[in-house]
């Protein structure tokens, strides 16, 4: 496995302390987003559709730690958005280091070799490089070219000077399981430390709704992957539990439990977790208690959680089922040491996951005017663009709508970075005034994936893009 013992222990006797208090629902990787900007707009994301106020906003310093403080998790991941623009991130990483977390700071690379100097080599810092594939897949999935051979670079000289270094790879329908054995293969070559692997999820709100994969096609994915990589697997190392990639292969079943990863933004903390937006708790305790769980994954009936079996989902299931009984452990540590199960393939052809039965397809489009009813108010949250509130006074409040709640908003006034509360009851009439950005981000990738296009046909080192 690509974790170090020490990580392992720390883990594994926290698991246990959990165990033992009989504590039924516990975090163990915090999902730490301090900004959502990005300098990627990748095709298959959908957290960077906001106004431009709130890609200015950023958490500080300080609610970073308090957020690490209350949640008690041993591992701090920190996404984005590309949370290496953040102006402070190294005083954000020396805080969670003085704590003794293990972190993931998750990045794309591209500001790696001019931000390295920020960071101190130590065991508890690791920087996950966003790859998804080799040179051609990568740039076509960032819908940007040249970024593999600038992420490559930068994780070179991370190695070279000390530094942890992981890959998270995520992979959407079409991804070839030769190239992908042959991508791992190279992640080897390089040195990384371990892989991150996961399917993607399919976001509503993000450009591209045609390559996420459907739960029986992940499985078979998977399943071709190892079986092409059948006689290299053993060379393989994955920083994730080998239970969760028995989990993506089919040969074991395994419910959501998304508080196992809880996702902390400028907005508060997500509901229910990383991937779906359906309001923010104001602290980790309220979080916890007042979501309904059972309202979620795929055993839930939740449309929006039919297809998912992202990491961030599932990967604390596996933990937890290792360290739940000797059965559990054993069935750990046997495919930790001779490879995940792997399932024959079917031989059927793998098929992209039908698009998102979420809440907000096909909701009012932009220039549309409603009355306030709790429905409206809800589309108005979904919506990804600044809305109007007429309110009863008379007067009128533009800005992002980060929450809606039975008795109260929360939006973000149009130009400023701090957030406001709302009664609902005030508000009479809602306005979607600006543009969709969902809508935009999808014009902004397929211009991207065209310059991809482009540099490919030209041929290699080509500067026709």
């Amino acid at each position: 496995m690509g974790v170090p013992i020490s990580q392992m222990a720390t883990v594994a006797t926290y698991v246990l302390r959990q165990k033992l208090a009989r504590r039924q629902r516990y975090p163990l990787v915090l999902m730490l987003e301090p900004l959502y900007r990005c300098n990627l707009s990748c095709a298959g994301c959908g957290k960077i559709q906001y106004p431009s106020n709130v890609l200015k906003s950023q958490l500080s310093v300080e609610d970073c730690l308090r957020a690490v403080d209350e949640c008690g998790a041993p591992i701090v991941s920190i996404p984005g958005g590309e949370p290496l623009l953040h102006p402070e991130i190294d005083r954000i990483v020396a805080g969670l280091v003085a704590r003794k977390k293990y972190i993931y700071l998750c990045s794309n690379a591209l500001l790696l070799e001019e931000k390295l100097d920020l960071f101190e080599p130590s065991k508890y810092l690791s920087f996950s490089i966003h790859l998804d594939g080799l040179e051609p897949e990568h740039d076509a999935s960032v819908c940007r070219p040249g970024t593999y051979r600038k992420a490559l670079r930068a994780i070179e000289l991370a190695l070279a000077r000390g530094f942890r270094v992981t890959t998270n790879t995520t992979l959407f329908h079409g991804a070839d399981p030769e190239r992908t054995a042959d991508f791992f293969d190279a992640m080897m070559k390089v040195g990384v430390e371990g892989m991150m692997v996961s399917p993607g999820y399919s976001y509503a709100t993000a450009p591209d709704q045609e390559h996420f994969l459907a739960r029986e096609a992940t499985r078979e994915l998977f399943r071709r992957i190892f079986r092409f990589g059948a006689e290299r697997k053993a060379r393989w190392r994955f920083n994730q539990s080998p239970l969760f990639l028995e989990f993506l292969t089919g040969a074991r079943e395994h419910a959501c439990t998304a508080w196992g990863m809880p996702s902390y933004g400028v907005f508060g903390w997500q509901k229910p977790c990383y991937l779906l937006q359906e309001g923010y708790a104001q602290s980790f305790d309220a979080l916890i208690r007042d979501t309904a769980w059972d309202r979620y994954g795929p055993e839930s009936g939740n449309p929006a959680c039919q297809n998912c079996m992202v990491h961030s989902g599932f990967e604390a299931t596996a933990v937890d089922e290792g360290f739940s009984s000797w059965r559990g452990f054993l069935a750990m540590a046997r495919a930790a040491l001779f490879g995940p199960r792997v399932p024959a393939p079917t031989g059927q052809a793998t098929m992209a996951a039908p698009a998102p039965a979420a809440e907000d397809a096909g909701g009012p489009a932009a220039g549309s005017e409603l009355d306030a009813t709790p429905e409206s108010l809800r589309a108005a949250f979904q919506y990804r663009g600044d809305v109007t509130l007429w309110l009863d006074d008379g007067s009128r409040l533009e800005g992002f709508v980060a929450d809606a709640r039975s008795e109260e908003l929360t939006i973000w006034p149009r130009g400023q970075q701090q957030a406001q509360r709302l009664p609902t009851a005030r508000v009479r009439r809602v306005v979607f005034s600006g543009r969709d950005l969902t809508e935009r981000g999808r014009a902004v990738a397929e211009r991207g994936r065209e310059r991809v296009e482009l540099r490919s046909a030209a041929g290699p080192g080509s500067s026709a893009a």
